[in-house]
């Protein structure tokens, strides 16, 4: 019998190799969610920073913080220039400390679009109604 014991080193192993896939997936978890929080701060500050342009850099910036704090983030960087807003957070979620850029604004108007008319001498399609 030189078996004896061979089941216990197995399940030690398995049991070994499964705890670190476990403990794997949980820090992928933990910087999916620093990652997300990061995002969503980011925004949220942009947005803020953005909505205060008009007022000066200071107001905008000012504004960004409080979001961002709000938000468990600080602000590493904040920039406006015009009514864009460039805001740079960073959220600590356990060993983890992402970065995420955001910017806002107003929209951009796009040109209206130039009215195209077919070439001479070609049929016009059907319109509905008649």
């Amino acid at each position: 019998m030189r078996d004896r014991g061979a089941a216990t080193v197995w399940v030690a192993c398995a049991t070994s190799v499964l705890c670190v896939v476990f403990a794997a997936v949980l820090a992928m978890g933990q910087a999916v969610v620093a990652r997300h929080r990061a995002g969503a701060a980011a925004d949220l500050a942009a947005l803020a920073a953005a909505d205060r342009a008009l007022r000066g850099g200071a107001a905008a910036c000012g504004a960004a913080e409080r979001v961002a704090g709000a938000q468990g983030a600080e602000v590493v960087r904040c920039a406006v220039t015009g009514e864009v807003a460039d805001v740079t957070v960073r959220v600590r979620v356990g060993p983890y400390a992402p970065r995420i850029r955001s910017r806002a604004g107003p929209p951009v108007a796009a040109p209206p679009p130039a009215a195209t008319r077919p070439p001479e001498g070609t049929p016009m399609p059907p319109t509905d109604g008649g």
